[in-house]
């Protein structure tokens, strides 16, 4: 299990206001909104979730960079859980000519608007209990979904990615070093479940039986 960083760059590219979501609006009213993840989530105001979340090719770089890392074959096996609209899966389609790819989402809304030349190949379906065989996959992928889960689901979940994979593991997922960065994690997040240092992560990684890599971001 190795810390590997693909994607600090993309996160880095968004700027926050964390003052402006606690301040202005009702925080706890958009988190209510938020856990739904429906059409105001992904869609709708800013201020409960992504604001817009639509394709614009960030995700091609970090799909080429783990390709290479983990020297895929062309037409490797790759699931994501958590996969939202799947933007970064269709990235592996193009970096990988004859992939095969797999995504799942609790988000029904977020499968429905997903990249339209993926959508086929995703479903909705719940983490801790993936609709897979064992050793179906050559990389499993979580990117910032497993913190949306309380604990029993978390542990389920790394015990289901463990199961699936039979090559390369990778998940991210948010975390906080000191206490500037755990106030403005509490004032940015919306879905969050999990709040862990990264040496906490790191133990229930451990704890978990996740052999893969990971990596943090935190909100500096």
């Amino acid at each position: 299990m190795a810390y590997v960083d693909f994607i600090s760059h993309v996160h880095g590219s968004t700027k926050r206001d964390y003052l402006e979501r606690v301040c202005v609006h009702d925080k706890v009213e958009c988190a209510e909104v938020a856990v739904k993840f429906g059409k105001e989530y992904w869609d709708g105001d800013r201020k409960y979730g992504y604001g817009g979340y639509r394709y614009d090719g960030r995700w091609r770089v970090v799909a080429a960079e783990i390709a290479r890392h983990y020297m895929l074959p062309a037409d490797a096996r790759v699931l994501d859980v958590g996969c939202g609209k799947a933007f970064l899966l269709y990235e592996f389609t193009q970096v990988l000519p004859v992939a095969r790819v797999a995504g799942i989402d609790i988000s029904e809304y977020g499968i429905r608007n997903a990249k339209e030349e993926v959508r086929p190949f995703l479903q909705v379906a719940s983490a801790p209990a993936l609709p897979f065989r064992d050793g179906s996959f050559d990389l499993v992928i979580s990117i910032l979904t497993l913190h949306n889960l309380y604990n029993y689901d978390l542990w389920k979940t790394l015990e289901e990615i463990e199961r699936v994979g039979r090559g390369a593991k990778y998940v991210v997922v948010e975390t906080y070093r000191d206490e500037r960065e755990k106030v403005n994690l509490l004032y940015w997040q919306l879905t969050c479940r999990a709040f862990h240092t990264p040496a906490e992560w790191e133990w229930v990684f451990a704890r978990s039986g996740y052999t893969g890599d990971h990596s943090f971001i935190a909100f500096e």
